[in-house]
């Protein structure tokens, strides 16, 4: 399986040491705009494209940052299993747009149903020391899915 990304769930996993769950939840790789390429370390799981529908990334900027605009578009060109996004702008834009989106919760509290992770809620504790921004009903949202 494979999903398209923009850089936020790439960093915020990255940043409390758990991008490679994003390796194992899509084993077939994740795909990049250009945008997000610049913005993030290359890995091998990681591929590169080309957005050719400039006009509708362009639309998008009109709501969206250059990142979440070609990933969306990118998405749109290349339909995966889902797109990676956190920002909630980006989420609510894919979404009316009928996308399939996952972020960075998302992927953690797969990662723990799996058996991957211990513990959700170290996960997210440490999301929030890296200033990653997660109100408390969300938090706690997510803990009762795992039964934490």
């Amino acid at each position: 399986m494979k999903a398209v990304t923009n850089s936020s769930v790439l960093i915020a996993l990255s940043t409390i040491g758990q991008l490679s769950l994003l390796h194992q939840r899509f084993p077939e790789g994740l795909l990049l705009p250009q945008a997000v390429w610049r913005e993030v370390a290359s890995a091998l799981w990681l591929t590169r494209r080309a957005i050719t529908n400039d006009a509708l990334v362009t639309l998008l900027r009109m709501e969206l940052d250059e990142g979440e605009a070609e990933a969306i578009a990118l998405y749109l060109e290349e339909p995966v299993e889902a797109i990676l996004l956190d920002e909630k702008n980006a989420r609510k834009v894919a979404r009316r747009m009928g996308l399939p989106v996952l972020g960075t919760l998302g992927v953690l509290i797969w990662a723990k149903k799996n058996g991957l992770i211990p513990s959700l809620r170290e996960q997210l504790d440490a999301l929030r020391l890296g200033k990653f921004r997660l109100s408390q009903l969300v938090y706690q949202e997510a803990l009762n899915k795992v039964g934490e």
